[in-house]
């Protein structure tokens, strides 16, 4: 029997936070990102757990909930982090309601519409390549 080829890495990515207050999502997510070779995976379930992280040490990326237990704005964290300045981690929102994200905060990362699959966004944080958020993508395709 073989052993399993080894997986490609994420590079550059040590430190990503996972703001889903969804368990079951949650551990999909931690898996994923460690199978792509993300060193530390932190699930913060609360805004407010979230800024703790933060304040711990730096992260490479936020996946960001849009609508937690504790805030249905997820995306003011997002603002937050938006404050960072230029290297700021990169940020991932994970929504069932995309409409619902302020199209200005909606550009500054991707947006993943659940239900999707965690390999997916683990994929797209492997490629390293910041993309268009949602609506510029939209807004370019009907200009």
């Amino acid at each position: 029997m073989r052993a399993p080829k080894p997986k490609k890495p994420l590079s550059n990515l040590k430190r990503v936070l996972v703001v889903e207050d969804d368990p079951v999502l949650s551990l999909s997510l931690d898996e994923a990102l460690r199978d792509a070779g993300v060193r530390d995976v932190v699930i913060c379930a609360t805004l407010e757990s979230t800024i703790e992280a933060l304040e711990k040490a730096d992260a490479d990326a936020v996946v960001i909930d849009v609508h937690l237990a504790d805030r249905d704005d997820g995306w003011a964290l997002a603002e937050l982090i938006g404050q960072l300045g230029p290297k700021r981690p990169r940020i991932i929102f994970s929504t069932g309601s995309p409409e619902d994200i302020p199209p200005e905060i909606a550009e500054m990362g991707l947006v993943f519409a659940k239900p999707y699959d965690p390999a997916l966004l683990a994929q797209e944080l492997a490629s390293g390549e910041e993309r268009k958020g949602l609506f510029s993508i939209l807004r370019d395709a009907i200009s």
